[in-house]
């Protein structure tokens, strides 16, 4: 996959994200989960964006690092709204499956580049 098939892959994320936050009952809890909700799953793309205009490799590690904990919140904020009963979780089922796949898309672009500096740091 490429970095601007992976650009839209994650906005279609937050698009997606924000449509299910913003049918979440209007109840206390249902907002408070809503809003950290759509603000991670947002931060998602935003933060896989930051990565692509990395100066250097210990810099997309860091990005990528931050992009991989917004994707593994966003997980798991969805197991909190089927588990607390605010949607079924047939319902997010297809958003859940693709937050699960950004954060392995995450984790293994992680491994490579601290594979890759571990690599640099060890030849000096």
């Amino acid at each position: 996959m490429t970095p601007e098939e992976l650009k839209k892959r994650t906005k279609a994320f937050a698009i997606n994200a924000i449509r299910l936050g913003d049918a979440l009952p209007n109840t206390r809890s249902g907002n408070i989960v809503a809003n950290q909700f759509i603000r991670s799953a947002t931060s998602v793309g935003a933060n896989y964006r930051a990565a692509c205009r990395a100066r250097s490799d210990a810099d997309f590690a860091s990005k990528i690092g931050i992009t991989l904990e917004e994707s593994d919140e966003s997980v798991y904020w969805m197991e909190i709204i089927t588990e607390s009963g605010m949607k079924p979780a047939q319902q997010i089922a297809p958003l859940l499956k693709e937050g699960n796949e950004l954060v392995a898309i995450f984790v293994a672009s992680s491994n490579t580049v601290r594979n890759r500096l571990g690599k640099n740091s060890k030849s000096k």
